[in-house]
């Protein structure tokens, strides 16, 4: 025995939720003994939704790749990879205060986070990095690329922020979907913009050491 059913979200709820609701109606009403597949849209959004941790890996992995060729370093990059976690926490605030679901749009906008988020880490690595090599001692080097940065990225991420804001909060057709794309961008831009000002240049100061350690720095000039 088996039965179709056709369907699509009420107004203000997310496919993503009806597809969630939907599985658990089945598995509360029917039990074990039947089973369920997804057809059409339903099919595609599931398969979508399985495959976008193996993209958030490749997106981080990218960058790292990209990093270490800039800084022809393998420990560098580690300072603006681990400032990203900290972004992923401002979306996970952002969607509990605006009571959304994790949904695609929410984990696209994640995924545009990654590249956002680790410029402003870019900044205040290369900075420090640029100090260090004039000579001054690694954490200096850290507290003036955070000091000399800081107005960049307030700006930066500020301006991306208010201009974001018209996403957040749309309306009328698509809205779900604009929401959660909205809301996983500035919560995710404005905490880590706030948090990363004070947790990159600490992450410079532990991996510099480390890399130091292993291969001593290099100085151009040594009369000075």
């Amino acid at each position: 025995v088996s039965a179709l059913i056709s369907g699509a979200a009420a107004d203000g709820y997310s496919s993503g939720e009806a597809l969630n609701i939907m599985a658990k109606l089945i598995r509360e009403k029917v039990g074990r003994s039947f089973g369920y597949e997804w057809t059409s849209m339903a099919y595609q959004e599931e398969n979508a939704s399985s495959s976008t941790s193996i993209i958030f890996i490749l997106a981080i992995v990218v960058a790292f790749l990209i990093l270490a060729a800039q800084y022809e370093s393998w420990t560098d990059p580690f300072a603006v990879i681990m400032g990203l976690p900290i972004a992923l926490l401002g979306v996970v605030i952002g969607v509990m205060v605006m009571n959304l679901p994790i949904s695609v749009y929410t984990q696209i906008g994640v995924v545009l986070l990654i590249a956002l988020a680790a410029k402003n880490a870019i900044l205040i690595v290369e900075c420090a990095r640029d100090y260090r090599a004039a000579g001054k001692s690694t954490e200096e080097s850290a507290i003036e690329g955070g000091r000399v940065r800081l107005r960049p990225i307030l700006m930066t991420s500020l301006a991306m922020v208010v201009g974001l804001l018209p996403l957040m909060f749309a309306m009328g057709v698509g809205a779900n979907g604009n929401r959660a794309l909205g809301t996983a961008a500035v919560g995710g831009m404005f905490i880590g913009m706030i948090c990363q000002i004070f947790v990159v240049p600490a992450l410079f100061v532990i991996f510099q050491y480390l890399q130091e350690k292993v291969k001593p720095i290099e100085w151009e000039d040594i009369d000075n």
